[in-house]
């Protein structure tokens, strides 16, 4: 990603910042881990997931689903939010990097709260549905942005009201106000936020964010009664 004006102050800010957000080893192995594994640089950034383990923990969550795992690193900051029953479903379409979660799980002490389900996120969410898997307080969106459509509302079936919806890099550095933009991901961004507009059912935010991962957001919805 081409450096933009401010972007070097954000990623200070970002660091001078991290004694506060206080990744331990087991964390920062978890993303060593990521990229000796070859992965994608696409985690979020260590205070998100401090913000995800925030949110976890203030709101009582006792079950967690997540869609999109990658190499576990978010999901390492969501199971050591949760109380001892807790359990994370993460929805992984890449065997590989499901294998690399799976290795940082165990080595974080989390492996016995974490069920890593490998295949297509819909299909699995469909299962789900259909198997009537017991609600979910929290659900944590950041995979494929082409569906993240379909994505919310499969969490919808499956969250209990009062529950929360985050959506991960919904602001794509802006490009998410061009109607007409040919990036199919934007596209994908545009029809949730026409989903959420105005839904009978959630409650809904979005926060731009700066810092090293650029400039982007997230969602924060609500599942009412």
């Amino acid at each position: 990603m081409e450096e933009t004006p401010g972007a070097r102050d954000w990623t200070a800010v970002d660091r001078y910042f991290e004694a506060l957000v206080a990744p331990d080893e087991a964390v920062r192995a978890a993303a060593v881990a990521q990229q000796a594994g070859g992965l994608p640089d696409i985690a979020v950034a260590p205070n998100q997931g401090k913000l995800l383990h925030l949110l976890a923990a203030a709101t009582g969550a006792r079950r967690v689903l997540e869609i999109g795992t990658l190499g576990g690193y978010s999901t390492l900051w969501l199971a050591r939010a949760l109380p001892p029953d807790g359990r994370v479903t993460t929805l992984e379409l890449d065997p590989a990097h499901a294998a690399v979660a799976r290795s940082s799980f165990e080595r974080a002490g989390v492996a016995d709260r974490v069920d890593v389900v490998v295949g297509p996120a819909l299909a699995s969410l469909d299962a789900m549905v259909e198997d009537g898997t017991e609600p979910f307080d929290l659900a944590f969106v950041d995979a494929d942005k082409e569906n993240l459509a379909p994505y919310v509302e499969r969490c919808l079936a499956l969250l209990r009201p009062g529950a929360l919806i985050v959506v991960d890099n919904v602001v794509r550095e802006g490009a998410v106000v061009d109607a007409a933009h040919p990036d199919p991901r934007v596209q994908g961004v545009r029809r949730m936020v026409e989903l959420l507009t105005g839904h009978p059912r959630l409650d809904t935010t979005v926060v731009q964010t700066v810092g090293t991962k650029g400039w982007d957001g997230f969602a924060l919805a609500r599942v009412l009664p």
